[in-house]
C-alpha cells in the first residue's frame, strides 16, 4: 500500500506550522501571528515516505487573498489526499467553521486538537472522544509547541489509514437544498469531488470554484449564475439572511454549537489570564504606540551599545589583524602575483570583511525580532497600528508585511499576498521598500558609530521610525490619488502570549540571519570584486591612483547631483550606485575605497562628512532605490514592469527631496 499524501489545514495562528515541524522534523518559518505560511510547504513525516503539505492558514475555503486561493486549488487538483485539520481548542467554535467545509468535502480527515493547555487555563475542557463522536472523525489532542501528542499523531497518520467517509450533509433548509439539487443536475462530474460540495462552494461565492465551473465548456454559465441570484433573492424575501454566505455560516454554526455542547465543559472560575492583563497596556489606544517605540529603543540599545558593538569590534580586530596576516602569509608562500594579492586582500577581504563585522549586531537584532514574533506581540502591534493606518487608507494587517520588511524587503513584499484587497495589497508592496531592512544596518552602524557614538540606538531607531512615517505618508498620497475609494477590511487573531522556546528562537534567528551571510558569499563578494577592479584600473591602465580610477570617474559624474544633499563626493556617489546591487555593498565599497579597518574607516568618514550630512546619507540609503532582489520580486508579485519602475522612481524622488529639505533646513538652522 502506498504512503498517503496528507494536507495540513487550519485557521491562521492555530500552531499549524509548528505541528508541521514537529511531524516532519524539518523547519518552516514559525511566527505567532497570522499570515506566516504564504505558500504550501512539503515535508515527510519522520521515518516514513508519507508526505505532508502545509497549506496557508485560512478561516474558510472561500479565498479572500492570493495565498488563501492556494487551498482551493490544492483540493481541486489533488485527487488522492488525506486531510489533517488543526484546530485551536480555546477557539473551537470559530475554528470548526473550516472543519465543517472540509467534512462536506468528504476526504478522510483527522483533527489535531491543539492548544489544549491554553484552553484548560481558560477553564475550557474539551473531551476529544466526545468531539470525535459528534463530528464523526478521529480527534487527537496535541500541544504542538511543546511536542506533546505529536509522536502519537504521527503514528496514527501512518498506521490509521482512514477510509473515505461519506461527506457530511447538513440540512440547509428548502431554499438552499432546492438550489443544490438544481446545481447538481447542471454540474459536470469532477473526479473525486462531490457535486454537493461544488454546489455549496459556488453558492457561497468561492471565486476559484466559480472560475473552474464557468470555464467548463459543457455547462451554461448563465444558468448557474441565475440559480445563485434566485437563491439569494428567496433568502431575502423569506427574511432568512441578507446573503447566501451569511445563511450558510449560521446553519453551520448551529451544527457546530450542537457538537460543542456534547464535547466541551466550562469551569466555573475562568481567571483573568496574563494575556488579558498585559493587553490592557500594550493594546491601549493611547499607550500602545509609545510602548512599541520604547520596546524598539531597548532592542536597539542592546543591538548597538550594550551587546552588538563590543562583539563587532572584536570581530573587526580578528578580520583586519590575524586573518588578514594569515592570508597575506599564505599568498606570499604560494608565490601569488601582486595582482592576486591585491584582489584578495584589498578587494575581497576589505569588501566582504567590512560587511561581516556587523554580523553580530544583525543576529542580535533578528533574535529580538523573532522574540517579538514568537511571543505573540507582533499581532498586537498590527492591531495598535490599525488605528493609525486606517486613516490613511490601509489597515493594520498591512503592518505585518512591513514589519517582516525590517528583516528583508523581499519576504516582506511576498507576505503582502495575505492582504485581501488587491489594491491594498499593491499599496503594501510599494510601501515595503521604505522599511529599514537588515542590509541597511551596516551603513547605520558605520555612520552612527562615527558621528553619533553617544546616541547610536536613538539615531538608528529614528531611521526605522522615519521609514515607517515616509511609508505612511506615501500611503496617504496613494489612497487619495491612484487608490481612492478602496475599502479596507481588518481581521487578525490576538494569540495568547507564550514564552518562546530556545530552539525555535534560534532557528528563527538563523533563518533570518543566514540570508545576510549568504549574500556575503554572492552579491557582496561579486560586488567587492567588481568595485575593486573599477578602483584598480582606469583610463591610464592597471594599478592607477584611486582618484584616477574608473570608479572615481563614474562617481564624479554623479557627485554634482548629490552636492545639495551635503555629500557631493565621488566616493559617496560611487558607494550609493553600488547599493542598488545590495545595500550592504555600500559599506563594502567604502571599505575598498578607503582600505582601512572599520575603526579607522569611521575616522576617515568624519573628515568627509558633517554629522548633518552623515544623517542625510543614512536617510538616503534608507529611502532610495530598492535592492536588485527586491525590484525583481516586486515585478513578480505585481506582474507589472510599470509598478516596478514606479517603486524605483518614487524611492529616488522621495529620498532626494527629503534629504535636500533636511540638509538645507539644517544649514539654515546652523546645524552641522
Amino acid at each position: 500500500m502506498s504512503a498517503p499524501t496528507i494536507a495540513l489545514l487550519g485557521n491562521p495562528n492555530t500552531g499549524k506550522t509548528s505541528l508541521f515541524n514537529a511531524l516532519t522534523g524539518s523547519y518552516a518559518y514559525v511566527g505567532n501571528w497570522s499570515g506566516v505560511t504564504v505558500e504550501k510547504k512539503v515535508g515527510w513525516i519522520r521515518n516514513s515516505t508519507c508526505s505532508i503539505t502545509d497549506l496557508p492558514g485560512v478561516y474558510s475555503l472561500i479565498p479572500l487573498s492570493r495565498d488563501e486561493g492556494v487551498v482551493t486549488d490544492f483540493l481541486m487538483s489533488e485527487s488522492s489526499v488525506e486531510l489533517l485539520n488543526i484546530v485551536d481548542a480555546s477557539q473551537l467554535v470559530r475554528n470548526l467553521q473550516l472543519t465543517v467545509q472540509l467534512l462536506e468535502f468528504g476526504k478522510p480527515l483527522t483533527i489535531a486538537l491543539n492548544m489544549v493547555d491554553v484552553a484548560k487555563l481558560r477553564g475550557i475542557l474539551v473531551d476529544p472522544k466526545r468531539l470525535s463522536e459528534a463530528l464523526g472523525v478521529p480527534v487527537l489532542p496535541v500541544v504542538a509547541r511543546a511536542l506533546q501528542g505529536c509522536e502519537e499523531l504521527g503514528r496514527f497518520l501512518l498506521e490509521g489509514r482512514l477510509e473515505a467517509a461519506a461527506p457530511l450533509t447538513i440540512d440547509y433548509g428548502p431554499v438552499i437544498e432546492s438550489a443544490i439539487h438544481q446545481l447538481e443536475s447542471e454540474l459536470p462530474n469532477w473526479p473525486g469531488i462531490p457535486k454537493r460540495w461544488l454546489a455549496l462552494q459556488f453558492l457561497e461565492g468561492n471565486e476559484r470554484i466559480t472560475s473552474h465551473l464557468l470555464s467548463n465548456g459543457t455547462i451554461q454559465p448563465d444558468r448557474l449564475l441565475h440559480i445563485r441570484k434566485k437563491t439569494e433573492d428567496q433568502l431575502l424575501q423569506a427574511k432568512l439572511a441578507r446573503s447566501v454566505p451569511l445563511y450558510l455560516f449560521r446553519c453551520r454554526e448551529q451544527f457546530i454549537q450542537d457538537a460543542v455542547r456534547k464535547a466541551v465543559t466550562y469551569g466555573s472560575d475562568q481567571l483573568q489570564t496574563i494575556t488579558d492583563r498585559v493587553d490592557r497596556v500594550v493594546t491601549h489606544r493611547i499607550w500602545g504606540i509609545p510602548v512599541f517605540l520604547l520596546l524598539m529603543y531597548l532592542i536597539f540599545m542592546l543591538t548597538f551599545d550594550w551587546l552588538g558593538f563590543p562583539l563587532s569590534d572584536r570581530l573587526d580586530l580578528l578580520i583586519s589583524g590575524p586573518l588578514t596576516d594569515l592570508l597575506a602569509s599564505g599568498l606570499e608562500a604560494v608565490g601569488a602575483s601582486s595582482f592576486i594579492k591585491a584582489l584578495i586582500l584589498d578587494g575581497i577581504v576589505a569588501g566582504v570583511g567590512g560587511v561581516l563585522v556587523f554580523v553580530p549586531q544583525i543576529f542580535i537584532l533578528f533574535m529580538f525580532i523573532s522574540l517579538l514574533e514568537d511571543s505573540g506581540y507582533m499581532a498586537r502591534v498590527a492591531m495598535v497600528m490599525d488605528r493609525v493606518m486606517e486613516g490613511i487608507g490601509i489597515n493594520g494587517k498591512a503592518f505585518i508585511p512591513l514589519m517582516i520588511g525590517f528583516g528583508c524587503n523581499v519576504p516582506g513584499v511576498m507576505a503582502a499576498r495575505t492582504i485581501e484587497q488587491p489594491k491594498e495589497r499593491l499599496m503594501t508592496i510599494l510601501l515595503t521598500p521604505f522599511m529599514s531592512c537588515s542590509a541597511r544596518l551596516p551603513v547605520y552602524a558605520l555612520f552612527a558609530g562615527a558621528f553619533f557614538a553617544a546616541n547610536q540606538a536613538f539615531v538608528v531607531l529614528s531611521l526605522y521610525v522615519l521609514g515607517i512615517v515616509v511609508a505612511l505618508a506615501y500611503a496617504k498620497f496613494l489612497s487619495t490619488t491612484a487608490f481612492r475609494g478602496e475599502e479596507s477590511v481588518f481581521i487578525i487573531d490576538l494569540p495568547p502570549y507564550r514564552l518562546p522556546q530556545a530552539r525555535t528562537l534560534w532557528r528563527s534567528t538563523w533563518e533570518k540571519g543566514k540570508g545576510f551571510i549568504r549574500k556575503a558569499g554572492t552579491y557582496i563578494f561579486g560586488g567587492s570584486v567588481l568595485i575593486w577592479l573599477l578602483s584598480y584600473t582606469g583610463p591610464g591602465g592597471l594599478q592607477v591612483e584611486m582618484n584616477e580610477s574608473f570608479l572615481a570617474l563614474i562617481g564624479g559624474v554623479l557627485a554634482p547631483l548629490l552636492t545639495p544633499l551635503g555629500f557631493g563626493t565621488w566616493q559617496a556617489a560611487a558607494s550609493l550606485l553600488t547599493g542598488f546591487l545590495a545595500k550592504e555593498v555600500v559599506v563594502a565599497s567604502m571599505s575598498i575605497i578607503y582600505f582601512v579597518p572599520e575603526a579607522e574607516l569611521q575616522g576617515m568618514l568624519a573628515e568627509q562628512f558633517t554629522p548633518l550630512a552623515a544623517y542625510g546619507f543614512m536617510a538616503f540609503v534608507l529611502l532610495y532605490v530598492p535592492c536588485l532582489a527586491t525590484v525583481a520580486v516586486i515585478k513578480k508579485e505585481t506582474y507589472s514592469t510599470k509598478w516596478m519602475l514606479l517603486s524605483i522612481g518614487s524611492g529616488l524622488l522621495i529620498a532626494y527631496l527629503f534629504v535636500l529639505l533636511l540638509h538645507q533646513t539644517g544649514r539654515w538652522l546652523g546645524l552641522s
